[in-house]
């Protein structure tokens, strides 16, 4: 308060002292009431910030409440925000499982044009729309969708099979025989193979999987056996900025 009466005292001086400021234009005070009045006027409104903070904090908790997480929480609660489906889910608020593998064929059980799905149980109190849409609270025991996976496409083959025919009886012809090429099966029969330089090529190639069944399908190949990937480059194909030190 010592401060402020000392500045009370001081404004007024500055008033009468300044002729030619921007306080020029000011009316003439009569004494020292009317300028002290207002200097204690305006240092009033300063030592209770308060007054003035209160609808400002009011007004900034109302935009973050509205706009905050717990904003949209509530506008959810309220019915203005659709309620999340189980696919949009975060990896970890779902467990994958492997998916269960069919005996004959080592592909996923349904796998039909080279997808298959796989059950997820979403985890514990999440609360979303399952597949068929509706509202779920789940406990972990549930299955809240149906996850795409890729799969191949296998028509009887077994890769297991074809390289040991190629091993054993390449120089007859028979690995081609048993994978459906039947021209080049009987060309090498009666040249016992190219001499044995062609039942060579073909035993790297098949064992590499580069010549496969003549259908297009896939080798009957271990889920989690020896399978190669090939990797192609297209006009799709995102190519990463090279950086260089």
């Amino acid at each position: 308060r010592g401060f402020f009466k000392k500045v009370s005292q001081v404004i007024p001086q500055a008033l009468r002292e300044d002729n030619d400021g921007p306080f020029k234009s000011l009316p003439p005070f009569v004494g020292d009431a009317p300028v002290s009045n207002m200097a204690a006027a305006w240092l009033s409104g300063l030592a209770a910030p308060g007054a003035v903070a209160a609808p400002f904090l009011g007004v900034l908790w109302l935009i973050s409440g509205t706009t905050g997480p717990w904003g949209a929480a509530a506008t959810a609660a309220a019915g203005g925000e659709e309620l999340l489906k189980c696919e949009d889910l975060k990896v970890g608020q779902y467990p994958l499982w492997d998916p269960k593998i069919n005996d004959a064929t080592q592909e996923p059980v349904n796998c039909t044009n080279y997808t298959a799905h796989v059950p997820c149980f979403p985890a514990p109190n999440i609360t979303c729309k399952d597949f068929s849409g509706n509202e779920t609270h789940f406990t972990g025991n549930e299955i809240g969708f149906l996850k795409p996976i890729s799969c191949r496409n296998v028509n009887g083959y077994s890769y297991k099979v074809a390289v040991a025919l190629s091993l054993f009886l390449g120089w007859l012809g028979a690995d081609r025989f048993y994978l459906g090429y039947p021209a080049l099966g009987l060309l090498k029969f009666c040249t016992v193979g190219f001499c044995g330089i062609g039942s060579l090529i073909d035993f790297i190639l098949i064992s590499m999987q580069i010549v496969g069944p003549s259908d297009g399908s896939s080798y009957i190949i271990d889920y989690y056996g020896t399978r190669l990937t090939r990797l192609s480059i297209t006009n799709e194909t995102f190519r990463k900025t090279q950086l260089y030190p």
